[in-house]
């Protein structure tokens, strides 16, 4: 798990799965990205149909600021803040 500010790209492993976070996603697409087994619809982010949470490994994403826990429920204040860290690291001109 790593950042790279030059292509401004977060990484992480959520509930198993490596995830990739690039510049210029909304905010509603870093949520369904990072909780993915919450997303419905089908692709990348939503095909966690029938994924039970597992809260037996920490799940953590890594920003230029540090390592986060990612929570398992995106509508907590901890995860809006996540996701708005996020959105800044990710687009840091707007």
């Amino acid at each position: 798990m790593a950042t790279d500010a030059n292509s401004a790209r977060i990484t992480g492993k959520v509930q198993g799965r490596d995830i990739t976070l690039e510049g210029g996603l909304s905010k509603d697409e870093i949520r369904s990205r990072v909780w993915w087994w919450r997303a419905s619809g089908s692709g990348a982010a939503g095909d966690g149909d029938g994924h039970e949470y597992d809260d037996s490994q920490a799940d953590v994403i890594a920003t230029l600021g540090g390592y986060y826990r990612v929570g398992g429920d995106p509508r907590t204040h901890e995860a809006e803040e996540l996701v708005e860290l996020v959105y800044t690291e990710l687009n840091p001109s707007d």
